[in-house]
């Protein structure tokens, strides 16, 4: 194992860095030996998604050079909602949808920690935020927030456009509490996340100095957008979940193979763990032959959040239904009910469906674009339906544009 302060320098390398409080101070603890450290993530949904692989990452990475991990699982502050980097309140959960949520996202979280084994924790800070008294709260932890300094933060600055809510106004305080909470509890020294957390992140950096006269540290990383600007893992039919019953291992294989030329070998650096000679070979890579390194970025993250073999598989399906060579029943399979056959399926109705599509108008969109195929024939209007004798002995191909597509059958 290299020395557990290289780390750093292999964050930055790989563009995982984006601010640090105080760096010098970072890789000296760092070089002390194992350091505590800890991302937050509220279960708001059953799935964790894209964005949430970035600090997922990271937390690999520092548990593989022997750092201890705590993955914190928000069932507290998911009940309020963090404001950051949102135009608009968060939709209020009830506790059973979060407890839910975070039983369903532990064990995603849990895998990119493996490298960590036991030393690893998962935590939820339901624990000690939901008993809080929230007189004994204000006294003890709000006295030490400056509502002027609250205000001049980036996060809660853009929503003062559109509208705070007080319970929002206290997220920055509850996450601040984590952080002093696992520093009690763990040692936990260092908290990472999305730069949209750099204020948050600071706050607990200076709680932890005002109550218990201790350093803490922040490092966050760039919120990440593709060379076209578009934000990181959004698809034609929504989020990229990491949950394969939201995103198929398919889906997520092929949104990798089909990024754009420019993102490939910053996307090498992110989300695989190949070493970074082994990039820079792929990177040197031009014309036809880049589509070597996205097959190797689009192999690799599906490997690291669904498996090996689920990649395999998502490999041999694209080569099935772009390449030829493999069959056609590696394609993911839609299947429709003969009676809606009979009567005739809207094909707009048919893409959301079977998850081509997030909505009826971005299905229509993509009808009015050109970019729906049955087969080999082009969806030309938004009336089209689909019916029986349109489908072959082993079904039909719907296509999306040209990276997405399902099998259709008679089910």
């Amino acid at each position: 194992m290299s020395s557990t302060a290289e780390v750093l320098i292999t964050l930055r390398e790989r563009g995982f860095v984006q601010q640090v409080s105080d760096e010098a101070g970072l890789a000296a603890l760092l070089d002390k030996g194992p350091v505590t450290y800890y991302a937050g993530f509220d279960p708001t949904a059953p799935s964790l998604h894209l964005g949430h692989s970035l600090p997922l990452m990271a937390m690999a990475h520092l548990a593989r050079a022997g750092h201890r991990p705590i993955a914190v699982l928000g069932g507290g502050t998911a009940m309020i909602g963090d404001p950051s980097g949102k135009t608009e309140t968060r939709q209020m959960l009830t506790r059973e949808n979060i407890e839910a949520n975070r039983r369903a996202i532990e064990p995603q979280a849990r895998r990119y920690l493996a490298a960590a084994g036991d030393r690893a924790l998962v935590v939820d800070n339901g624990e000690w935020l939901l008993p809080l008294n929230y007189l004994d709260f204000l006294r003890e932890v709000g006295r030490h927030f400056s509502v002027n300094r609250m205000l001049a933060m980036e996060g809660y600055r853009m929503r003062m456009e559109t509208g705070l809510s007080f319970i929002e106004f206290n997220y920055q305080l509850l996450q601040a509490y984590d952080f002093l909470t696992l520093r009690r509890r763990y040692g936990c020294a260092l908290q990472i996340g999305g730069d949209d957390q750099w204020g948050n992140i600071l706050a607990g950096t200076d709680l932890i100095r005002r109550m218990d006269q201790g350093d803490a540290y922040a490092l966050t990383f760039p919120l990440i957008t593709t060379a076209a600007g578009v934000k990181m893992g959004k698809t034609v039919a929504g989020a990229l979940w990491l949950s394969p019953e939201m995103t198929s291992p398919f889906d997520f294989y092929q949104y990798f193979v089909n990024v754009d030329d420019r993102d490939v070998v910053r996307f090498l650096k992110l989300f695989t763990f190949l070493p970074l000679d082994e990039i820079a070979r792929y990177g040197a890579l031009a014309g036809a032959e880049v589509r070597l390194a996205k097959q190797a970025l689009a192999f690799q993250a599906t490997a690291i959040v669904h498996g090996e073999e689920a990649a395999r598989q998502a490999q041999e399906a694209a080569q099935a239904a772009f390449g030829g060579g493999a069959s056609a029943d590696l394609v993911p399979t839609h299947a429709v009910a003969a009676a809606a056959l009979a009567a005739g399926i809207k094909v707009v109705d048919l893409l959301v469906e079977c998850g081509l599509a997030a909505s009826k108008s971005a299905a229509r969109r993509l009808v009015e674009q050109g970019g729906v195929r049955i087969g080999d024939r082009k969806v030309t209007s938004v009336d089209e339906v689909l019916r029986g004798d349109d489908l072959g002995p082993e079904g039909v191909m719907l296509h999306a544009g040209k990276k997405h597509l399902r099998r259709i059958v008679v089910g």
